[in-house]
Parts: C-alpha cells; sequence; structure tokens
C-alpha cells in the first residue's frame, strides 16, 4: 500500500470532501486523524468505516479557527499515532452574499476558518513532521479563480490558500516538506446540498464537459497521489479536479 506506516491529519473530515479523503488515505495504509468541529456523529462514523475495511483511524475534535485547538489536536496526533507525515487542511466555511450585503463578522469567520486555520495548522505540522519531511495538501476551489456571483471574500480566502501553498512549497522544499494544492470543481457534498438545484444547477452542469457534478471520491484519489512517494518531485502545485469546468462566471 502507497501509505503504509504513515500518519495524516485531515481537517474537516466528518462528511464531504474531507471524510472521502480520510477513507482513501486509510485505504492505502495511513493511520487517520479525522478532525471535526461540531460532528461527532459525522467523524465517528467515518472512523467506523475506515475500521470496517481494516484500516486505523481515531476521531478528534477541534475548531481550526481557533489556534489553541488546533496545537491540542496536532499534539493528540503525535500522542496517539507517534509520528505525523500528512497534513490535509480541508475545514471550511462559504458564505454567499453580496458585497453590499457581507457583513465584517462574515468576512472574518471566512478568513479565520479557510486561510487563518490553514496556516496553524501548517504550522503545528512542522513541529511533528520528522527529518523526512512530509506532505501538506491544501483544499482549495476552482472558485480562487473562476468565482461565482456572491462569493468575493469566500473566492478570496482560496486564492489566498493558493498563494500560501507556493511560497510555503518554497519556504518548506529544503526541509523536505512538499506542499500542494487540490481545486475541486462542483462536487456533491452536505455543504453543498441544494446549491445544484434549479436554474443554477443546469448551468454550471452545462459548463461541465464531463456531464456530472463531482463526487469525493473523485478528490480523494488526487489527494493520495499527492500524499504518497509517487509524487515525490510535485511541489507547489495547484490542480484542479473540476471536470474540464473553466471560467464559471455565475
Amino acid at each position: 500500500m502507497k501509505l503504509s506506516g504513515k500518519v495524516a491529519v485531515v481537517t474537516g473530515a466528518s462528511s464531504g470532501i474531507g471524510a472521502g479523503i480520510a477513507k482513501a488515505l486509510a485505504a492505502e495504509g495511513a493511520a487517520v486523524v479525522v478532525n471535526y468541529a461540531t460532528s461527532k456523529t459525522g467523524a465517528d462514523a467515518v472512523v467506523k468505516a475506515i475500521e470496517a475495511q481494516g484500516g486505523t483511524a481515531v476521531a478528534a475534535q477541534a475548531d481550526m479557527s481557533r489556534p489553541e485547538e488546533v496545537v491540542r489536536l496536532f499534539d493528540m496526533a503525535k500522542s496517539e499515532f507517534g509520528r505525523l507525515d500528512i497534513l490535509v487542511n480541508n475545514a471550511g466555511v462559504s458564505v454567499f452574499e453580496m458585497a453590499s450585503d457581507l457583513t465584517a463578522d462574515a468576512f472574518h469567520k471566512q478568513f479565520n476558518l479557510n486561510v487563518l486555520g490553514y496556516f496553524i495548522a501548517v504550522r503545528e505540522a512542522l513541529k511533528h513532521f520528522d527529518e523526512a519531511g512530509g506532505s501538506i495538501i491544501n483544499i482549495s476551489s476552482i472558485l480562487s479563480t473562476d468565482p461565482y456571483l456572491a462569493s468575493s471574500v469566500y473566492s478570496a480566502t482560496k486564492g489566498a490558500v493558493d498563494t500560501m501553498t507556493l511560497a510555503l512549497a518554497r519556504e518548506l522544499g529544503p526541509q523536505g516538506v512538499r506542499v500542494n494544492a487540490i481545486l475541486p470543481g462542483h462536487t456533491n457534498t452536505p455543504g453543498t446540498d441544494g446549491n445544484f438545484a434549479g436554474e443554477l444547477g443546469a448551468k454550471l452542469l452545462a459548463g461541465t464537459p464531463l456531464g456530472r457534478f463531482g463526487e469525493p471520491e473523485d478528490i480523494a484519489p488526487l489527494a493520495v497521489f499527492l500524499a504518497s512517494d509517487d509524487a515525490r518531485w510535485v511541489t507547489g502545485e495547484s490542480i484542479r479536479a473540476a471536470g474540464g469546468v473553466r471560467g464559471v462566471g455565475y
């Protein structure tokens, strides 16, 4: 298995893309810390699914927008498994409102989790990677380059993630740490439930060359690749997994 003996922390892994990635990493032999903020039931279900397939996982609560909780999460991961090799930054929040209506609180809520939360997680992961380095995978979005209407702040957070990914790759490469981003397209998850219905959904589907919306299982194999030695020469990349979507404009 590609990740045998490795330990991964996946944030925001109680459902959706994070859950799909956690399961896929475990299927390739990694022990996985399944982070959640509020949905213990969801995280426990992911752990149970991993264990049912012979994998190793543990659920761990932490609000990734709170630095002190992020520190606790990584200390727990090291205590539980003795090492850390992979970080998948996935926990995020979106508020889609026109600029005239979006509050400062909504602005800070998105940046605190989607950007600061990612950065603090990277900082803490670095404390626990060994001399061999590690792999950091930041889940971004195609909205970083192709924003929806009413997504100005959310899209800006993902643009920040893309830039941070490149900057960190340059900074951390000498330490053997690879940093890459995945930009999912229109993907069916509990967080997007209802977003793809009606006229908007029809437009999004029409603009997807592969003719369907994505599933978490479409994103997870790319994360496995980036976490593994197969991607040992890949760093600083922002890779789209979007069914061919370009130029959303809605």
